[in-house]
């Protein structure tokens, strides 16, 4: 067996990591963060929200189950750079059609391994999240820490335009190749299938979102119209829906002032989910405000407290801003959830309006199904604005 080709990590604050090279030959830079899951890496790679980073794994081996078509989270890969510890030699399971070096091969994504992991996840923890530079080809230190430091800012950074549809589009409840399934209501029984007494036409925004949030939607009971990031809310009143959703995505939450106007002009006139990217949308779009956050929160094990019911919540997510709970106070919205990490904001509600959102993923189910229910919250709303009743 031939050595492996050599790759270099090399951070903007001059660190440099040397370690082995897989997936496809090339330099590139972004910011440097970290996951903490134990699973879920083509979930991870394929998720839009990660469009212009690097990320790092902090699970010891990554690839041992390979690839598969039903997985994606979307059409692609949408990370720069993939960094793990080690790349399992062995693929072994029924649902692998390739392995982890032959996908990031297959669209153009470099990945290293065979360097400390926890090392740099303890740097990125200590110092934050930062620019890096990533190469599978030969090139120096210095020429790498260069290439890092002239990486612009995620800060002040508008990625939606790069991960969003281009034209709004019916997602296709029969098409196979999303994997659509049968509606399956929290607290059924395993196995029973249950189809809702009326199908509510959502507008959801596609901000970068994932594939599986759109599945979510059509399992609890609602036909999914797609909107681009660029849509205003007077295209999406005369599409005659009853509600609106607000996906994820990438990039800096303020430096999205198009979208910021759009859900202003939703807000009074529809009930209204946002999560992750939407969240800090309905953030703005009350005149409140976000901020970056050191290192993110980014992981399948985030525990977050219901601040009515007192419910803890292990969750999945993925970002690098926050609310800030004081720009709220004069907004009309309460804080409903934060993490018991940090205690940042990790859920609101209006007061008088029929809007909520959440910063983290409960499409994801990163084992527990806690954030499940939220689905079906939004779907008892809209049913009780149809009602009058709200």
């Amino acid at each position: 067996m031939s050595a492996p080709k050599p790759a270099i990590l090399a951070l903007e604050d001059g660190s440099v990591f040397r370690g082995a090279a897989f997936g496809a030959e090339a330099t590139i830079a972004g910011e440097c963060v970290f996951n903490t899951s134990l699973t879920g890496y083509q979930e991870i790679l394929t998720d839009p929200s990660y469009f212009g980073q690097i990320v790092t794994m902090t699970a010891v081996q990554i690839g041992n189950y390979g690839i598969n078509d039903a997985d994606e989270e979307s059409a692609a890969p949408k990370c720069s750079g993939f960094v793990v510890r080690e790349v399992s030699p062995v693929v072994s399971n029924w649902r692998s059609q390739m392995s982890l070096d032959a996908y990031l091969k297959k669209y153009g994504i470099p990945g290293i391994s065979e360097i400390d992991t926890r090392a740099l996840t303890k740097k990125l923890r200590v110092d934050g999240a930062m620019k890096c530079c990533l190469s599978t080809l030969p090139l120096s230190d210095e020429e790498a820490v260069k290439r890092a430091r002239a990486w612009h800012d995620m800060a002040g950074s508008d990625y939606v335009k790069d991960t969003t549809c281009r034209a709004p589009y019916l997602w296709g409840a029969d098409d196979a190749s999303r994997h659509n399934a049968q509606y399956l209501p929290v607290g059924t029984t395993s196995g029973a299938t249950v189809t809702p007494a009326k199908k509510f036409k959502v507008a959801a925004f596609d901000y970068g979102a994932k594939y599986t949030i759109f599945r979510k939607l059509v399992r609890h009971g609602f036909e999914v119209h797609v909107f681009p990031a660029t849509a205003t809310h007077e295209q999406v009143r005369e599409a005659g829906v009853d509600c609106v959703f607000l996906s994820n995505g990438p990039g800096d939450p303020a430096a999205l002032p198009y979208i910021h106007k759009t859900v202003s002009g939703l807000l009074p006139d529809f009930p209204l989910f946002g999560i992750c990217l939407g969240h800090q949308m309905v953030t703005h779009a009350l005149g409140g405000s976000t901020f970056k956050l050191k290192f993110g929160h980014r992981g399948g094990n985030q525990p977050v407290k219901n601040l009515e019911t007192g419910k803890v919540s292990i969750t999945a997510q993925n970002h690098g801003f926050a609310t800030d709970p004081k720009s709220l106070e004069m907004t009309g919205a309460v804080v409903t959830e934060i993490n018991l990490n940090d205690q940042t904001v990790e859920g609101l509600r209006h007061k008088e309006l029929p809007v909520f959102s959440v910063q983290y993923h409960p499409e994801a189910a990163p084992g527990p199904n806690d954030a499940d229910p939220l689905f079906t919250d939004f779907y008892r709303l809209v049913e009780q604005r149809k009602a009058g009743k709200i």
